[in-house]
């Protein structure tokens, strides 16, 4: 087999939108990149800057937005450029890590060129169908249609135990294997970024800092999380939340938080795009608070481990399949008042809660060197398998 391989990526988002998915699509190929030829394909988002700074080479499909989302609906089929693109590839594996139209495409190029294909399942996408259709014969059929695509599909794998169960009650031929998600970031040893943060945002020494990282999208559960904040308010308990990063539902979210008063209680970042300034934000924080039941494996509280900062899921959460409660995470009950009383009592054990910080790093924090070690060993695996079969055809 030879030295360095050509793989093909293929992903219905991309940056300059910031998601899971994109964060795991740039962190695989950027240290794939390394040792293989890696081609991103994604859709195009009109303003694309600085796109020579990837390590890796991205072609872009034409696209257009979906409403009321974030998301956009690209045509690969009809645009001759990407076509005449892969064309002038010859690839030795492909790797989709979405089954929609540029996932789709991927997909049904690797099956007319007989190369092995990979899929990454990142997102529960029945939930996703109900809340956008809240129709649950209409999500059935989504479902469907998208298992019998990556059904054709090698090898599928799952970002966790809890996810590979999910798509295999969807109706994957066989159970997924499991890679879970890792981080690029690093333990920050400088105190001086937190104390300065700690400066900037006038916390006082009393104050608990829990922190909130992603889409500010209802999906995301973030109202959930106003509701606990203000009964947290309403037991007098001293506390910053610190909201980082934005979305469609931040407008909605700010009038909420001003009609709860919790304006002096409540910061909003926006994106945080320097990873080491989004690092300190996790060293600051006491509590990393994570009420998504949408999320499959959310790189978040990966992030927040590398600082040794736990993250409190809600019970059942798929993310949270990763965690013990009261070992090196937390759960709580799936009600506003619950989460809060959570929080104070989390709080209210202060040795319990350092030896749970510290168990956090020690179970949950994965480098993107570790996990892209093993998806190569599964490439190379794939690859064989893919060989060896071909061979015993012809013999």
């Amino acid at each position: 087999m030879k030295q360095r391989l050509v793989i093909g990526i293929f992903t219905d988002v991309f940056f300059p939108m910031i998601d899971g998915v994109v964060n795991v699509v740039d962190n695989y190929a950027k240290k794939l990149s390394l040792t293989a030829d890696v081609y991103v394909f994604s859709p195009n988002y009109g303003e694309i800057e600085n796109i020579d700074k990837f390590a890796y080479k991205v072609i872009r499909t034409k696209s257009i937005k979906l409403p009321l989302m974030d998301y956009r609906l690209s045509f690969p089929s009809f645009d001759t450029f990407f076509e005449k693109s892969m064309k002038a590839i010859k690839f030795d594996i492909i790797h989709i890590h979405s089954p929609f139209s540029v996932g789709n495409y991927g997909i049904n190029y690797a099956k007319r060129h007989n190369i092995p294909l990979i899929a990454t399942l990142h997102s529960q996408y029945k939930k996703d169908f109900y809340e956008r259709s809240k129709n649950a014969f209409i999500s059935e059929l989504a479902i469907g249609e998208l298992m019998r695509r990556l059904n054709r599909c090698d090898r599928l794998i799952a970002v966790n135990d809890e996810i590979a169960r999910v798509f295999y009650e969807y109706g994957a031929k066989s159970l997924p294997i499991v890679i879970r998600n890792g981080t690029d970031l690093l333990p920050l040893e400088d105190e001086q970024m937190a104390n300065d943060l700690r400066k900037m945002h006038h916390i006082q020494h009393e104050d608990k800092v829990l922190l909130y990282v992603g889409r500010l999208d209802k999906i995301k559960n973030v109202d959930f999380l106003i509701d606990s904040l203000t009964i947290l308010k309403k037991r007098e308990f001293k506390f910053k939340m610190i909201f980082v990063g934005s979305g469609i539902h931040e407008g909605f979210m700010k009038k909420r938080v001003t009609l709860n008063n919790l304006n002096e209680n409540t910061i909003f970042t926006g994106r945080i795009k320097d990873r080491i300034e989004l690092s300190s934000y996790y060293k600051v924080a006491d509590l990393f608070l994570l009420p998504s039941l949408y999320d499959a494996s959310s790189l978040v509280q990966v992030e927040a481990a590398s600082q040794h900062t736990p993250t409190l899921f809600i019970e059942k959460a798929v993310t949270a399949s990763t965690i013990c409660d009261g070992v090196n995470g937390y759960l709580s009950s799936n009600a506003p008042e619950m989460y809060a009383e959570k929080i104070i009592d989390i709080f209210s054990k202060a040795i319990s809660h350092r030896e749970i910080c510290n168990n956090a790093y020690r179970d949950l924090y994965l480098s993107w060197n570790q996990i892209v070690n093993e998806l190569y060993k599964n490439y190379i695996d794939l690859i064989s398998e893919k060989l060896n079969t071909v061979k015993m055809h012809k013999d």
